[in-house]
């Protein structure tokens, strides 16, 4: 003898039958059994359920191969099956496979396992996350400027990469890439000396025309670190030729996040002003000059870092001895013997 489905048949199939017998017109009626939801067959479980006892209930979702993980420990059970159920519901995962189970459900009483729990467990996971006040208040601020610029808005002009938004990097304000395509279009000494501000953005902390190499230390910040594009037209080389050399300035008096801060974004940076110089970037020297004393930076200074002339060498370097003067090889004497 088989043991029954517990499968009852629904209010809509008993009037439909009830209808066909009245009408004596209905030859056939097909009947299907259909899967239940997870949500409607979660009240069946306080009837398997115990008051004191624990368990582990696994249920399958509608959707998919997926598998809820429930973990049923009333607060009347004894103490010492709470430890043991505790300490065992990871094992009961891994063993089964912990990719099949997709969710969790920890449950005190019956009553955390009813359909209206669940409910509000789904609910639970997809509401939006806490937000502090300032969160909030970049959140609308976000949206706001998101729906002023339409469908293709990047970001206030303002504060931009000019990497693109997904590169790695400070945002530029406009101000800093303004006066960098100035030195780029003009055909003088010039110096753009940028700085990075409270919402760490790059800002433009001042634009000097006609700066030569010779003012430039004292043009830097003397206690703060900065980055400059210093335009520096020379003869030096054949043909001569105006030479763009970037700056990096960190003087030891710089209070230590500034200096971590400057760091971090010293190549972003120039690659950014690399794209900001366009057809001028030409011109911008490979070789990158940094400097902890910014007093130093003279025209010999650069071109000594650009490697544009040779070194001088101290009056107190030892010269090279002639092959004459060079003494046989002495070997060393070995340890005294021990008495």
């Amino acid at each position: 003898m088989s043991a029954t489905s517990g499968i009852n048949t629904s209010e809509e199939l008993t009037n439909a039958f009830g209808n066909a017998v009245d009408s004596g017109t209905v030859r056939f009626l097909k009947i299907s059994i259909r899967n239940g939801s997870l949500l409607e067959d979660f009240d069946k479980l306080g009837e398997v359920l115990e008051d004191n006892e624990p368990a582990y209930i696994l249920a399958k979702h509608d959707e998919a191969s997926t598998w809820l993980a429930i973990f049923y420990v009333p607060d009347s059970a004894k103490v010492r099956d709470k430890m043991l159920y505790a300490s065992t519901r990871n094992n009961l995962t891994k063993a089964l496979g912990s990719t099949h189970f997709t969710d969790n459900l920890f449950a005190t009483s019956k009553a955390d396992v009813t359909a209206d729990a669940y409910k509000k467990h789904i609910a639970h996971l997809n509401a939006p996350k806490p937000m502090s006040d300032w969160e909030k208040e970049m959140a609308t601020i976000k949206a706001a400027e998101r729906e002023a610029g339409g469908a293709n808005y990047e970001g206030s002009r303002a504060r931009r990469n000019p990497l693109g938004s997904s590169a790695m990097g400070f945002q530029w304000n406009e101000d800093a890439e303004i006066a960098l395509k100035e030195l780029a279009e003009g055909q003088d000494s010039h110096l753009v000396v940028l700085a990075i501000d409270p919402q760490e953005n790059i800002s433009l902390h001042s634009a000097i025309p006609g700066c030569s190499p010779a003012v430039l230390g004292s043009s830097l910040p003397a206690s703060a670190p900065a980055f400059a594009f210093l335009a520096w037209p020379h003869n030096i080389t054949s043909p001569p030729r105006r030479e763009i050399v970037f700056i990096y300035s960190c003087p030891m008096s710089s209070p230590v996040k500034s200096r971590m801060l400057y760091s971090s974004g010293f190549l972003a940076t120039y690659r950014a002003g690399k794209v900001v110089l366009g057809d001028a970037a030409q011109f911008l020297a490979e070789r990158k000059i940094e400097t902890s004393d910014p007093s130093e930076l003279n025209e010999e200074f650069i071109k000594f870092e650009l490697g544009l002339n040779t070194p001088v060498t101290s009056g107190t370097s030892t010269p090279l001895a002639k092959d004459d003067d060079k003494k046989a090889f002495a070997r060393p004497k070995g340890p005294g013997r021990k008495r």
